[in-house]
């Protein structure tokens, strides 16, 4: 299904990036990290939306079984996405045998019946809790699958969960993207949607040795110490535009519309060389509608909020 994101309200929207996902789970951080002063703030710089990256050990037992407590940090979060007129993305950022992280050491969802019922019990949970909510409410079904191995699985297992959502939330849409770290290049090897509701999902962070240059956590696979300020890394609109060709071409094949659920720059990049980033891409997402959530909201190595964007924030809140 075609559907113009701006008028959805999922057009311009921010990452709570470790908030429920990817930190410690005490109390402290899941009561304290995002407040309400902090959706007051996203809607106050004109975002229309947040994407919430969740694991599901905040959700769900290691017997399947959900957790209420859990389920009640979403009701709430979404109550204050409401006071504040912002929509929202809920992502599943791991789910049990799997992390686009190795240093999770989840492993072998993609071989067991037993997890994937337990994938499938989250989807149909929150069908059942929030599926009501289809015009402020996007589902996306699991963050950045990795491997190409894992393709046939994640195609027969995605289906499997949009039909279980179906049974509980017709209208909602639910966000699917591909492997090699949902890469818009392999989009185009995703089957057609499932129905009207499916969106097209990618992440986008390329070049990735000037998005990502300095990262310690690819350290141990990659050389991590060069520099790059954005003329040297070969990026440009034209490029952007080359990267996300396949992207748009499988999109008009099947009638789907694209979203971009992370895209950023690593807090390394002087904040003057990341703009350029930002002002080229976005003249692509502009020009072929693409509804997008910058990482991440604050910390997490790419905070908008940090004050080392203080210098730039006005200028890249008029790109985004």
């Amino acid at each position: 299904m075609l559907c113009d994101l701006k008028q959805r309200g999922f057009y311009r929207g921010v990452n709570l990036g470790g908030w429920m996902s990817q930190c410690d789970y005490s109390p402290e951080r899941l009561d304290g990290f995002i407040t309400e002063a902090d959706f007051e703030q996203i809607a106050r710089w004109g975002f229309d939306h947040v994407r919430i990256p969740i694991d599901y050990n905040v959700i769900q037992c290691e017997d399947g079984s959900m957790k209420e407590e859990g389920l009640a940090r979403i009701d709430r979060a979404l109550a204050l996405c409401e006071r504040y007129g912002l929509h929202t993305v809920l992502d599943l950022h791991k789910t049990q045998g799997f992390s686009f992280d190795a240093g999770e050491h989840e492993a072998g969802f993609f071989e067991s019946a037993a997890y994937q019922e337990k994938f499938y019990a989250i989807w149909e949970c929150f069908a059942r809790r929030w599926g009501e909510k289809a015009g402020s409410v996007m589902f996306e079904l699991l963050n950045e699958v990795t491997e190409k191995a894992y393709l046939p699985a994640w195609k027969r297992i995605s289906r499997e969960a949009v039909r279980r959502i179906r049974a509980f939330a017709p209208e909602v849409d639910v966000l699917l993207g591909s492997y090699n770290w949902n890469s818009a290049r392999t989009l185009g090897e995703l089957d057609a949607p499932y129905d009207d509701h499916v969106l097209y999902n990618f992440h986008f962070y390329e070049p990735h040795d000037f998005t990502h240059q300095g990262a310690y956590w690819e350290a141990p696979y990659r050389d991590v110490s060069a520099r790059y300020t954005y003329a040297e890394s070969g990026a440009s609109e034209t490029y952007f535009e080359s990267f996300l060709a396949p992207a748009l071409e499988k999109a008009e094949k099947e009638g789907c519309t694209l979203y971009c659920g992370e895209y950023g720059v690593i807090d390394i990049v002087p904040p003057e060389e990341a703009v350029k980033w930002f002002r080229d891409l976005h003249k692509v997402f502009e020009r072929h509608g693409i509804g997008r959530s910058l990482w991440s909201y604050k910390q997490m190595d790419f905070g908008l909020a940090d004050a080392r964007m203080d210098g730039v924030r006005d200028e890249l809140l008029r790109l985004v």
